[in-house]
């Protein structure tokens, strides 16, 4: 077992209500420093399982047996040229050189704000690039399309526990073959 570091982001319970934490320790959520901010409950989980994706789905489950509503799972799948550089241990100055084409090719174009002076990337894609150029190991490019792919789930409405557990079981395994 390894412990997977992750955040989910809920909302739809009443933080001022006497069982507020009770309800999140009872679902199974006994691993997760809970905090609310912005009007949102934040719950940073350091889940001990076999796989990141197995940590994500079950921790998703017993946030919902909590009564809570799953907005998204983070590290945040959009990110900034600092950000990039800050998970990947690269420096500001490479990123940027990537970005703009002049230190290797086919950076990804960014994936929001793109006609704005602070345009975001997808990490997933990112990663990827980055893991295919050696300067990322897999495990990072792995976590990120699993976390890309749980937002994606939460914005389908998919079949939580059998759907998203086939999916991003399915990326693991893509991982290791």
């Amino acid at each position: 077992m390894t412990q997977h570091d992750f955040t989910i982001i809920a909302s739809g319970l009443n933080t001022a209500a006497a069982d507020y934490e009770d309800r999140f320790f009872e679902a199974g959520c006994d691993d997760a420093t809970l905090s609310f901010q912005r009007g949102l409950i934040i719950l940073d989980f350091a889940r001990e399982a076999e796989s990141l994706s197995h940590a994500v789905v079950t921790a998703m489950r017993d946030v919902r047996a909590a009564g809570a509503r799953i907005e998204r799972v983070e590290p945040d799948p959009l990110v900034s040229l600092s950000d990039i550089a800050e998970r990947s241990q690269l420096s500001r100055q490479a990123i940027s050189l990537f970005a703009k084409g002049e230190r290797g090719a086919d950076f990804p174009p960014p994936a929001a704000k793109i006609m704005s002076g602070h345009p975001l990337w997808d990490w997933g894609v990112v990663a990827n690039w980055l893991h295919c150029r050696t300067l990322i190991p897999i495990e990072m490019a792995v976590a990120a399309r699993i976390i890309g792919q749980a937002n994606v789930a939460l914005l389908e409405k998919a079949d939580f526990d059998e759907d998203l557990a086939r999916r991003l079981s399915a990326i693991e395994r893509s991982a290791r073959a």
